[in-house]
């Protein structure tokens, strides 16, 4: 299928062919018909695509600082390529989308096949979209006016806070797309409605629909308002212009009357003088886009609706809402169409963003198909040696860690898979993979396929692991294995039961680093127990970031201090034997952002796990200390090991480097001559275990035998 996409790196608006996603549980799967170009929020993504790295830097400078404190902690070449791979990323383009149900995932029950309906989809044939951002299109409002649903709700939105009576006045900055649209609702409320807006011929088609609309470069805005307002001032102002001057919330401020109220839609500086603001005990607030449960996991992913009796005005009911104004005409918006391009034409449209256009329509082809795996470019030969890999999940990990580590590893490129196809498509085109594929089981079934990567969410390591060896394949998945006991203990059956020459790696990969192998080889092959403690500054992540899920991501001991757990089993060539976990509050209960993690081995050794995410990101992310026979060392986040206590080895320095690159090296090397697992299987076990065993711990108060 055909998308739409913006090259962040070199400022390309692109129509791509990408796999066609699959529907998914909770989704339904539609065939677009018409997509609006939101020439607002997408003229500005695509000049931050043009912009020079210099242009960019400037409009984020929040993340110039977290650049600066990567630096401090990982080195300038580590975080320029990490820079350099985000930027790689290519960002897909649209959010106001028609078209028809062509499937149902699990769980849907309010759409069948053939239902015409609104979502916030991209520009793309086709869309996989959840159930609580997708509404069904009256018959009587046409595809072309349906396309307006989500961007009428955020000005909707903006409406509903500032809850305009009857009769009042309400000023609307910005007469773009969004703010045309909301003048218009605000005077089928009931509102005396009066607009600024810099462009004459948004001016004049406002005031066509009843707005009392001015030239803001013409006019004395302030001064205006009072005109009409019999000096009183606006009742409510909804800002939806888009500028960086702080002129507009200093004049939004002054038109307002006394305890009048400011709802910011669109983006505008925000250096707020607070006597225009005190004096009249005004009320500001922000809007965010299309209304309650936006950027609410639970919401919109997992379909978990607010009750209306509680939340009256959804997303999901903005959009409806919309649809029922569209048509009863209470909004009206054929006039805002400026021009109606077919989908292969598109440039038209992004060759000349803000050139006088308010409203572009793209329309697309009846097409019946699309390919779920789809030819990257680069011509792939059959392998005369094994060695071939395929890849399911082209995330974050894949893109900055995995495909960099196995540069020059051997390995052979044949398939990469992601659920939206966008991401596999841009990393197959990089890194020179036949296909990218939104069917992951179409690499489990091909023959010249020999070992099998998983990078996915957590929740579907496990089962993927199963397919993959009943499949024939060596695997190779991600930490963690699995995230609760049940799947663990599958995947040891299923194991035990493999074909003898399968291999089964997790991504533990500190144990390869080049500094924990001389770490071994200083400690050597004494039986003597070590003491053993491993910090983990690892920084603060919302609660709300799927990590945090344990049923998604089993939360962060489960899915990152396992990498401690595996590299202490390695450095005392024990199993752990007990485990005991603490957690920072007076009721800890699952919390696995601040914990102790205490470990006793078979052999006698014992080690502590101190998992903090509320410490500085300019300091270390990871410190080891190691304990034995009067000999002691560290090693600063991969950076630089230090030893004391060692005759002839005081230190050695380097680049980061936790083991990523030679783990993955090994490993391919391993498949190629049949050389067995890279990792014990029962040390793999063993650690997943423990560390599920961790979180036992915590809510049972106690030690935990393993």
């Amino acid at each position: 299928m055909l998308q739409i996409i913006q090259d962040l790196k070199k400022g390309d608006t692109l129509l791509e062919e990408v796999p066609a996603p699959l529907v998914r549980k909770g989704t339904v799967l539609i065939k677009t018909r018409r997509s609006l170009v939101s020439l607002g929020t997408e003229k500005m993504l695509v000049e931050f695509g043009k912009g020079n790295l210099i242009s960019k830097a400037r409009q984020q400078p929040e993340k110039v600082k977290q650049v600066l404190d990567k630096i401090k902690t990982e080195g300038l070449i580590p975080t320029m390529e990490a820079v350099f791979n985000k930027l790689d990323e290519p960002l897909p383009l649209g959010y106001c989308h028609v078209g028809e149900v062509v499937a149902v995932g699990e769980g849907v029950h309010d759409f069948a096949i053939g239902d015409r309906v609104a979502s916030n989809g991209h520009h793309a044939e086709v869309v996989c979209i959840p159930q609580n951002l997708v509404a069904k299109i009256p018959d009587n409002v046409s595809d072309e006016e349906a396309t307006f649903t989500v961007i009428g709700s955020i000005g909707l939105q903006g409406i509903r806070l500032i809850n305009p009576g009857f009769g009042e006045t309400v000023v609307v900055i910005g007469l773009g797309l969004i703010g045309l649209i909301t003048a218009e609702l605000l005077l089928a409320n009931g509102c005396q409605v009066i607009g600024f807006d810099f462009d004459a011929q948004k001016v004049e088609l406002a005031q066509k629909k009843g707005v009392h609309a001015f030239q803001s470069n013409h006019t004395d805005v302030v001064k205006t308002v009072e005109s009409l307002t019999n000096q009183v001032g606006a009742d409510a102002v909804i800002i939806t212009a888009s500028t960086k001057s702080d002129e507009v919330i200093s004049q939004a401020a002054q038109m307002s009357r006394k305890r009048g109220r400011i709802v910011l839609v669109g983006v505008i500086g925000l250096d707020i003088q607070r006597a225009d603001f005190f004096k009249k005990e005004l009320s500001f607030q922000v809007s965010c886009s299309y209304g309650p449960g936006r950027y609410d996991e639970d919401y919109e992913q997992k379909g978990v609706d607010y009750p209306i009796g509680y939340v009256r005005w959804t997303e999901k009911r903005n959009f409806e809402a919309i649809l029922t104004a569209l048509s009863t005409k209470r909004l009206q918006v054929a006039d805002l169409i400026t021009e109606r391009v077919p989908l292969a034409d598109y440039l038209q449209i992004y060759n000349k963003m803000g050139g006088g256009s308010i409203a572009s329509i793209l329309e697309y082809p009846d097409t019946t198909e699309w390919n779920k795996t789809v030819v990257a470019g680069k011509a792939y030969s059959s392998p005369k040696t094994s060695g071939t890999i395929g890849i399911i999940g082209a995330g974050n990990f894949t893109k900055m860690t995995m495909m960099p580590a196995l540069k020059n590893s051997g390995a052979q490129y044949k398939y990469i898979s992601s659920a939206g196809g966008l991401t596999a498509k841009s990393l197959a085109n990089k890194y020179g993979f036949e296909y990218s594929t939104t069917d992951y089981r179409q690499i489990l079934q091909d023959e010249e396929v020999d070992l099998v990567l998983i990078t996915t969410r957590h929740d579907a390591h496990a089962n993927m692991v199963i397919e993959s060896l009943e499949a024939g394949k060596h695997v190779f998945v991600e930490k963690p294995l699995a995230i609760n006991e049940t799947q663990l203990e599958e995947i040891k059956r299923v194991y035990q039961s493999r074909e003898e020459s399968q291999t089964l790696t997790v991504g533990f990969n500190r144990r390869f680093s080049p500094f924990i192998t001389q770490a071994k080889t200083l400690l050597g092959g004494s039986t003597d127990s070590l003491n053993m403690i491993a910090t983990m500054n690892a920084g603060f992540i919302p609660a709300d970031v799927w990590v945090q899920d344990l049923q998604v991501g089993g939360g962060r001991i489960v899915g990152e201090a396992c990498h401690f757990i595996d590299l202490m089993v390695y450095l005392t060539g024990s199993k752990v034997a007990e485990v005991t976990m603490s957690a920072l509050g007076k009721n800890p209960s699952e919390q696995t952002d601040n914990a102790i993690i205490t470990l006793k081995f078979e052999n006698g050794s014992q080690g502590v796990i101190n998992y903090f995410a509320n410490g500085s990101k300019a300091y270390s992310k990871e410190r080891i200390e190691i304990y034995s026979q009067g000999r002691t060392l560290i090693l600063d986040n991969f950076r630089k090991l230090s030893a004391y206590g060692f005759k002839g080895f005081s230190s050695m320095g380097g680049t980061l480097d936790k083991g990523h690159k030679e783990q993955f090296k090994l490993l391919i090397e391993r498949v190629k001559q049949g050389k067995g697992p890279l990792i014990p299987f029962d040390e793999i076990y063993n650690t997943t275990k423990a560390s599920l065993a961790a979180l036992q711990s915590l809510r049972e108060g106690t030690w935990i035998s393993i």
